[in-house]
């Protein structure tokens, strides 16, 4: 076709002209500080390296008096006596002396745990360095060396026991030690007891991911499947005292429990699409 023939210049006129009245009937490109939000001013705090934040809750720093912040699930002796190793400024399980469990209630947290399987090699599998982080005392992480022993993979170390494997095996040599870096989630139940949100957990091991907004199906159960049933908004932190030969320790455990503000509302301005915005003023020399 002729770019010159009369159609061809009448139809490119009409497109022009039916994209300028498109364009006319647009609302107009809003300013940048239509979309500035201006509170809620978020909080200050310090975060030094290697330490707990400033907004932190310190549950074991290693001293006596952290593991104070502990009881053990002995009913008959709640007193905590996990073993102090004040040269790593550890507590390491201790053969009978039941799990421990915080003295604080918690729901939502940012929670970071170190902790390390025996140097020395004892058994295989589940039976080799096993222990757990269990968040509001049902929900558990598994603790297990999981270096170059195979197990079943919703057993092993980053997986939430029994539900979900971790998406990759992260785990250092038996001796070392490790990090857990994760943020809990705690389920919502409705007025009747029904659930209305289900627990999520995302876990950072030693720096990688490996759990990602996991949506949990309900408390740990070692036999069957899982369940909810309302609970409080709030309960202890647990670490697992697995069995004799499992002598995991533990240090430099911290939360930060999380509050999440409403969304902010959308601005008050006409949705997209928007008419072009005008060419930049040519600067005069």
């Amino acid at each position: 076709m002729n770019p010159r023939h009369p159609l061809t210049i009448l139809s490119l006129s009409a497109i022009l002209l039916a994209t300028a009245a498109l364009a006319a009937a647009l609302p107009p490109l809003p300013p940048p500080e239509a979309t500035d939000q201006k509170t809620p001013v978020p909080p200050v705090i310090t975060a030094p390296p290697n330490a707990a934040p400033s907004d932190a809750i310190v549950l074991f720093d290693g001293s006596a008096s952290s593991l104070a912040n502990w009881e053990s699930t002995d009913r008959k002796n709640p007193s905590p006596r996990w073993t102090l190793e004040p040269a790593t400024r550890a507590m390491v399980v201790a053969p009978g002396a039941g799990d421990l469990r915080t003295k604080a209630a918690f729901g939502d947290i940012q929670l970071h745990i170190e902790w390390r399987s025996p140097a020395i090699v004892k058994g295989k599998g589940q039976g080799r360095g096993n222990s757990g982080v269990f968040f509001m005392d049902l929900y558990e992480l598994q603790v297990l060396d999981s270096y170059e022993n195979p197990t079943y993979v919703n057993g092993q170390a980053g997986a939430i026991y029994k539900q979900y494997p971790p998406l990759v095996n992260a785990s250092r040599p038996p001796g070392e030690w490790q990090t857990y870096d994760a943020v809990f989630i705690a389920p919502r139940f409705n007025a009747d007891g029904t659930l209305a949100t289900p627990a999520r957990l995302t876990v950072f091991h030693n720096g990688v991911l490996v759990q990602h907004d996991m949506p949990l199906r309900g408390p740990t159960e070692n036999r069957g499947l899982p369940r909810y049933v309302r609970h409080p908004a709030k309960l202890p932190l647990r670490l697992q005292n697995h069995g004799a030969g499992d002598l995991v320790a533990y240090r430099n455990i911290w939360v930060r429990e999380l509050s999440f503000p409403p969304a902010p509302p959308i601005p008050d301005i006409p949705p997209p699409p928007y008419a072009p915005a005008p060419p930049p003023k040519k600067i005069k020399k």
